[in-house]
């Protein structure tokens, strides 16, 4: 699906844009062809959006999820712990990845050249596969600035730099994992008045799973800034939202929210109703662009969302969870 633009999407063509992906991947994905075929769905009968089947991301863990028979690129693994299988994405094209997160970045925070990026991801960095790793060092290189750069343990100098930043009033984003981020805040207080502090969510076992409000509460406090910033992605999708100063999670334009029924998977449910998060994200052309994550959000009018938590039964894995 060669001529496919997803970063040609916008509000009015959004519909015929996911439902030209959706045809071609019901033919072409065929683990995604075999899940439609089982539910006795006819792939010609979907006109609409909310019709569309999505298929549940456990398959990332069992199946090769791929709608394209060319070379894979990179392969992205999730962050399980041991024992637990690992979800994979399969990437035949890794340039459609970069095109979309650094779209999305110009989108909701500028050019990158104009920022210093900061990344404190001891969690990733210590493993292989780590989609989140490959956006943050594109985004350290991209940003074109000898002050960025990855932190593991060594608190002391990303502290040195945050003041050596904040002194030169220099556009400044601190990407970091949860636990690192409260680790980094029991030793150091600061009051950062030009960093944007952004966490990815996930304790990875670390601390005990905090909800968002008390997690940003948290770090604002250790930080001194506003609000904290916070990415939604994980290792299935190519495409992430972002809940920045609106305080609500918004998406690019190539992706979407819709809420399932807890109890009825095939049903989606009002604006404003609790449910299980379904992802559109038109970007994963390659591989499936309609699955049903184990997260519970809502959806509110503007199309922006919120993640309340996880179903119980589900791995607690790293994409971007709360439990409530």
């Amino acid at each position: 699906m060669h001529t496919f633009d997803f970063l040609s999407t916008t509000p009015k063509n959004f519909e015929k844009q996911a439902l030209t992906v959706f045809q071609y991947q019901a033919v072409h994905c065929k683990v995604y062809k075999d899940f439609i075929h089982l539910l006795n769905i006819d792939v010609k009968s979907i006109q609409h959006v909310n019709k569309i089947p999505f298929l549940p991301i456990q398959f990332f863990k069992s199946h090769s999820i791929v709608s394209n028979t060319n070379p894979i690129e990179e392969i992205f693994l999730s962050s399980g712990t041991t024992g637990m299988s690992q979800s994979q994405h399969l990437v035949a094209d890794v340039s459609l990845y970069e095109k979309s997160y650094l779209k999305a970045f110009e989108q909701f925070y500028g050019d990158i050249t104009e920022y210093t990026v900061l990344a404190l991801l001891p969690s990733y960095l210590e493993r292989n596969g780590s989609s989140l790793i490959y956006m943050v060092e594109d985004l350290i290189n991209k940003s074109n600035n000898p002050n960025s750069g990855f932190y593991l343990h060594n608190h002391q100098e990303l502290y040195d730099k945050l003041q050596e930043q904040e002194s030169k009033q220099a556009k400044t984003i601190l990407i970091g994992v949860s636990f690192a981020l409260l680790d980094f805040i029991e030793k150091f207080n600061c009051n950062l008045k030009h960093t944007i502090v952004m966490e990815t969510g996930g304790m990875k076992g670390k601390r005990k799973e905090m909800i968002r409000e008390e997690l940003h509460a948290e770090l604002k406090k250790g930080f001194g800034v506003q609000n904290i910033h916070s990415e939604y992605g994980m290792t299935e999708l190519l495409s992430q939202a972002y809940f920045n100063d609106s305080q609500k999670f918004n998406c690019p334009p190539w992706m979407k929210i819709l809420i399932r029924d807890t109890e009825d998977a095939l049903s989606l449910l009002p604006i404003g109703k609790s449910g299980g998060i379904n992802v559109i994200d038109l970007a994963n052309v390659n591989s499936c662009s309609f699955i049903a994550t184990q997260d519970l959000g809502k959806v509110y009018n503007d199309g922006t969302f919120d993640v309340l938590g996880r179903f119980d039964n589900s791995d607690i894995r790293g994409c971007n969870l709360l439990i409530q």
